[in-house]
């Protein structure tokens, strides 16, 4: 499978994609704006003289226009997605063409990984479920959420209620009520709760996390639970290469990982999730606090010696080689770290580091002072910009693509090593 970056341009240096990034045509307001994987184009939803709303891209007003536009989204194939509402049903709008069919709500959309399909979650006449490329689930249910969507997008899921409950049935909750439906069709098993279905990378199995009774909580993997129980639990994540059903579990107060449940990370950490892969699925991270308070990244279950108030948005390298974080003091001082040491400077804000697809370089967006800029190897680009959006490394990992928006322009730089 090719890189999705492939047939970008990559020819070094800066472009002005737009000279102004003001819709032209005649409106009363603009909103922010969304660029493309590619950085090629420049889209944001405006209100029209006559009160409709519509999407200009890279100066050009859709065709169509409707009532309300929200949650405008480019798919990975460089699709310009949005929410939109039409004499008060809503649907979705692909490039300004809508679905078939309409909806009484319609929200939280996704993209299978290449971009060629995109889902969203649905509501009518009550019941909930999903929709995949304008085609609803043949069942829906009268309570749906927690939607995923498989890397290829051939499968959906959600949390659904499969039993009616009246208010404050307390017995009816204790006997459980949710499941989890897959592509519509729910599992024969009922719990009291279910969190966070998460399909394997062939998006033909599926694992969640579940509450057994008001004690006990267990990972289900296509509907049969783990005969392990806990005091808690997170999100499990599939090996990509085994299979094998990962979870943060807590035991005696503790929390380690399980593998398909069995211990192999000791419970010693005050907390311990978000864990992630090498491609092989040889090296797992995750976040964890070695103490009350301290949170760090650990490696194979080795904590890094650096930690901090709170630590997000873990990267991976492919190779597992690398690992990278962002270390914070509750949303203030935010400071790229990698593997375990922290890039010079400290930020009002910074977003998940990227790797180069070899793991040899690391990038990440952060502002200081009302200014934004994109770190490589934690030198910072040679200026600044108003905005910027997350970096994007070229297949051979030797060049970042820069989205920038400044002085009222929208920049394409293709940037090098020394430009850093």
């Amino acid at each position: 499978m090719l890189h999705p970056a492939s047939s970008w341009d990559w020819q070094p240096g800066e472009r002005v994609v737009l000279d102004s990034t003001a819709c032209p045509a005649p409106h009363e307001w603009q909103e922010e704006p969304y660029v493309s994987p590619d950085g090629e184009k420049l889209g944001a939803i405006v209100r029209l003289d006559d009160g409709l709303f519509t999407l200009c891209v890279n100066g050009t007003p859709w065709e169509a226009s409707f009532d309300k536009i929200w949650s405008p989204r480019f798919s990975p194939d460089g699709r310009l997605t949005a929410i939109v509402q039409q004499d008060g049903e809503w649907t979705m709008a692909v490039e300004g063409e809508t679905w078939p069919e309409n909806y009484a709500y319609l929200w939280s959309t996704m993209f299978s990984a290449d971009g060629s399909v995109i889902a969203a979650a649905i509501q009518q006449d009550g019941e909930y479920g999903l929709c995949v490329d304008g085609a609803p689930w043949e069942t829906l249910y009268e309570n749906a959420n927690q939607f995923t969507l498989s890397r290829d997008g051939q499968a959906t899921a959600a949390v659904v209620q499969v039993q009616s409950m009246a208010a404050a049935d307390l017995a009816a909750f204790q006997r459980g009520v949710f499941s989890v439906a897959v592509n519509g069709q729910a599992w024969d098993r009922t719990f009291v709760n279910v969190y966070t279905p998460t399909f394997d990378p062939s998006g033909s199995r599926v694992a969640a996390q579940v509450r057994l009774n008001l004690y006990d909580y267990s990972i289900v993997v296509d509907g049969e639970t783990w005969k392990q129980t806990y005091a808690c639990v997170w999100e499990p994540r599939f090996n990509p290469t085994s299979g094998a059903v990962v979870a943060p579990v807590r035991v005696a107060g503790s929390w380690g990982l399980a593998q398909d449940g069995q211990i192999i990370w000791e419970p010693v950490f005050a907390q311990c999730w978000q864990q992630a892969f090498s491609r092989d699925g040889k090296t797992i991270a995750a976040i964890v606090a070695p103490g009350y308070g301290k949170f760090t990244v650990a490696v194979n279950a080795k904590p890094w010696a650096a930690t901090f108030p709170v630590v997000t948005d873990l990267a991976l390298a492919a190779d597992g080689k690398r690992a990278a974080a962002l270390g914070n003091e509750y949303n203030a001082n935010w400071q790229v770290v990698v593997d375990g040491r922290p890039w010079d400077g400290v930020f009002d804000m910074a977003w998940k580091p990227v790797f180069s697809p070899d793991g040899a370089r690391v990038a990440a967006k952060v502002e200081r002072g009302g200014r934004q800029n994109v770190l490589l190897d934690g030198k910072p680009y040679k200026r600044d910009f108003e905005q910027v959006w997350e970096p994007v490394f070229s297949p051979d990992g030797s060049k970042v693509l820069i989205r920038a928006r400044d002085g009222g322009k929208y920049l394409r730089i293709v940037a090098q090593a020394a430009d850093f």
